[in-house]
């Protein structure tokens, strides 16, 4: 753990695949495991200090709309747009949001590199919804090939990620695209 990223005080918040949580509790630690070609996204409001952190699988549910209508968190065209009207109803306004994202690695499958670049296509598709959305993201670390977790101390808003070992602060303004860890 990087100093200051986890308080002993704080209440650690697992977040599942296809799931989130937002709170405005300061004493909340968010934490997703395991983001391969997953996307984990945070999103923060410093003077509302509100933030919340999604784990989305799958960019688009347009082969599976069954499967969306059921758990829609688990992709991008429905997950994010939950996660910006939940943290709004905590208080938190677009023009103060600070989007945090990693993940979005090439998953190398038994047989040899994933051909379905899910990693890849998660990203593109997350750009895409922002960009018509007219959000930036603030920092970025995706690419690669391998896994990470990645945290959210709500007091602060501070983002963290461990990814092979290496713990760093996904700063503002930061970028570690196709790290190729």
């Amino acid at each position: 753990m990087m100093p200051d990223a986890k308080k002993a005080t704080d209440k650690r918040r697992v977040i599942g695949i296809g799931a989130m949580i937002v709170s405005n509790d300061q004493s909340d630690y968010l934490v997703t495991y395991g983001l391969g070609s997953c996307l984990g996204i945070t999103l923060y409001d410093p003077v509302a200090k509100v933030g919340g952190l999604l784990h989305i699988m799958l960019p688009v549910s347009k082969l599976q709309l069954q499967d969306a209508k059921l758990k829609p968190l688990r992709y991008v065209e429905t997950g994010v747009p939950m996660l910006f009207k939940a943290c709004y109803a905590l208080g938190a306004e677009k023009s103060r949001i600070i989007i945090r994202v990693a993940g979005g690695a090439s998953v190398q499958m038994a047989d040899g590199p994933s051909v379905l670049q899910i990693g890849k296509r998660n990203t593109i598709a997350l750009k895409r919804l922002l960009m018509k959305n007219r959000v930036l993201i603030a920092a970025i670390d995706v690419g690669g090939s391998k896994s990470r977790t990645l945290s959210m101390q709500i007091g602060t808003g501070r983002v963290d990620i461990v990814a092979q070992g290496e713990h760093y602060e996904l700063e503002k303004s930061a970028s570690r695209v196709a790290r190729g860890m």
